[in-house]
């Protein structure tokens, strides 16, 4: 499987900035929620609850799980991009490290803005990963390629994943709570609201807006 479309044009510096930043920023914000202990995102919710059963970090498993997602891409035949595979890796580490930096947080009056921060920052994340069109995350590109296979839309393919994922996560120790809800409330209006923000110019229009075929609208219709 090729990763190098893309990897040209008159914005690719621009666009590899974006794609880095915007998987650090993402795996950073992770980590803010886990800190903030009132909830995680679908998937965060999975990574906490096999960390709590595994011994490994959660960054560690966002990595091995990130990896075992891509591998599932094989047989429903969707290609990956250097994002998608920059995504298994980047995002896991970035969360690790600012874990070690961040302490815990006791009392609402610390968690409730970390809790708050986590989820604009991960919007502001996706929007930067999502626009420099490298390509979807493994989970995005699960959702996406079980989309096109089965017919069904991409709202009810992305609710089936998600509560499979939180539930699993749950059932495993992970953290579900308030942000867990907020997140979902808002991340969808906050990355179509930041994907705008940071779309780069198509190379063969000049226009910055980000085509409409592309998977990141599938990804952002909640």
């Amino acid at each position: 499987m090729s990763i190098a479309p893309g990897l040209h044009g008159r914005y690719l510096t621009r666009r590899l900035v974006q794609l880095y930043a915007g998987l650090t920023l993402y795996g950073v914000s992770s980590a803010l929620l886990v800190r903030s202990g009132l909830g995680l995102e679908p998937w965060g919710v999975l990574h906490q609850g096999l960390a709590e059963k595994t011994g490994l970090t959660i960054g560690v498993v966002s990595i091995v799980v990130g990896a075992v997602v891509l591998l599932l891409w094989i047989p429903i035949r969707q290609r990956p991009g250097l994002g998608t595979v920059s995504n298994v890796f980047v995002i896991g580490l970035a969360m690790d490290g600012t874990l070690a930096l961040v302490p815990d947080v006791h009392g609402l009056a610390g968690r409730i803005p970390l809790l708050a921060a986590g989820i604009v920052l991960n919007g502001v994340a996706t929007g930067l990963y999502i626009a420099a069109r490298f390509g979807p995350g493994p989970r995005d590109g699960l959702m996406t390629g079980l989309h096109r296979l089965t017919g069904r839309s991409i709202r009810l393919v992305r609710t089936a994943i998600e509560a499979a994922v939180v539930a699993t996560g749950f059932l495993l120790g992970g953290s579900v709570g308030v942000g867990t809800v907020l997140y979902a409330l808002a991340i969808g209006p906050l990355a179509q609201f930041f994907l705008r923000r940071f779309a780069v110019p198509e190379p063969d229009s000049g226009s910055t807006e980000v085509a409409s075929a592309t998977p990141a609208q599938a990804i952002l219709r909640r």
